[in-house]
C-alpha cells in the first residue's frame, strides 16, 4: 500500500510547498484539494496553469496525486444549489485528465441545508434516495465524459450511511465508474471490539472489488474522532482484512494536524509492516 494524506493537512495555497511538507512527513501520496492552490475546493473555473503546476510540484517531491476531492452536497434540499454542485463537478472533472489521478470523491449529502457532513432524520426518507440516484446519474454521465472515476464514502451522518446502502448504490447505478473510499472510523460511532470488527470486517466483504482508497482516522471511546492510532479502532485487524480480500491501494491519513502528520506516518507504517503488508516507498 502507498501512504498518503490529505493534502490540505499543510498549510499554504502553493502545491509546490504543501506536496514537499507531505513528502517530509513520511507520506508518497495525497488527496488533492484544490484549495491547495489557492482557489475554492469546488471551483467555478480553473485557471490554465494550475493543473500544471500541481504536475510539476507532484514530480519535485516524488508524491502520487491518489484523488482530487470533490465534495458537495449531493442531496442538499435546494435543487439550485444541487445543480450548481454538478456544474462545479464538471470543472474538477474536466481538470482530472491533466492530473496523475482518475479518482475525485464525493460526499453523498445530507438533507441539513448548511452542513453536508450533518446528519439529518430525512436522511432515510425515500425521496433523499431518489435525489441522490438522479445526482449520481449526473455524474456518471460526465464521469464518462471525461474517463474518471467517482469514489463515494459510508458516512453515518450522510445519505449513504453504510456498507450496506453504499452496495445497494453500485448495485442500483450499475456503473463501472463508482468506486468506494473506505473510513472504519465512518462505519461506527461507538462499539465494543467484536462489534467494530464485526462491522468493519461485513464492510470489506460487501464493497470488495470496490474499493480504490481508505481513509485513516480513528474514534475515541466516547465516540468523537481522534488521529489515527490514537483511539479504539483496531487498525491491525482493519489492515489484516483489507489485505485478505487482495486491496492494495493507497492509505490516506486525515482529521489531524500538520504537527500530527509524521507519528501518523510512522504509526501507519509499522503497523502496515506488522500486517505483513509491503508500504510502497
Amino acid at each position: 500500500m502507498r501512504l498518503g494524506i490529505f493534502a490540505k493537512t499543510f498549510e499554504g495555497s502553493d502545491p509546490g510547498r504543501v506536496l514537499a511538507a507531505a513528502a517530509r512527513a513520511g507520506f508518497s501520496a495525497v488527496q488533492y484539494n484544490m484549495a491547495c492552490s489557492g482557489l475554492p475546493s469546488m471551483p467555478d473555473a480553473i485557471p490554465s496553469g494550475v493543473t500544471l503546476a500541481i504536475q510539476s510540484a507532484a514530480q519535485a517531491a516524488n508524491i502520487e496525486i491518489a484523488a482530487l476531492s470533490g465534495t458537495y452536497n449531493m442531496i442538499h434540499p435546494d435543487p439550485a444549489i444541487r445543480k450548481l454542485g454538478h456544474a462545479r463537478f464538471e470543472v474538477l472533472a474536466a481538470a482530472v485528465p491533466l492530473l496523475p489521478t482518475r479518482l475525485i470523491t464525493l460526499c453523498t449529502g445530507t438533507r441539513d441545508p448548511e452542513d453536508q457532513w450533518k446528519a439529518h432524520p430525512a436522511n432515510r426518507a425515500p425521496e433523499a434516495w431518489a435525489d441522490l440516484l438522479a445526482s449520481m446519474e449526473t455524474l456518471v454521465a460526465v464521469a464518462n465524459r471525461h474517463d474518471i472515476d467517482l469514489g463515494i464514502e459510508p458516512e453515518l451522518a450522510n445519505v449513504i450511511n453504510s456498507a450496506e446502502k453504499a452496495r445497494r448504490l453500485i448495485d442500483e447505478i450499475g456503473s463501472r465508474r463508482l468506486k468506494i473510499v473506505l473510513d472504519p472510523a465512518n462505519l461506527f460511532e461507538s462499539a465494543g471490539i467484536d462489534d467494530q470488527r464485526r462491522i468493519v470486517s461485513n464492510a470489506i466483504d460487501l464493497l470488495a472489488g470496490h474499493i480504490v482508497m481508505v481513509h485513516a482516522k480513528d474514534r475515541r471511546e466516547d465516540g468523537g474522532f481522534t488521529t489515527a492510532g490514537k483511539g479504539v479502532l483496531d487498525y491491525p485487524h482493519f489492515l489484516s482484512h483489507l489485505k485478505s480480500v487482495g486491496f492494495d491501494g493507497p492509505i490516506v491519513a486525515h482529521g489531524l494536524a500538520a504537527s500530527e502528520a509524521a507519528g501518523v506516518a510512522r504509526y501507519l507504517r509499522r503497523t502496515l509492516s506488522e500486517a505483513g503488508i509491503k508500504v510502497t516507498p
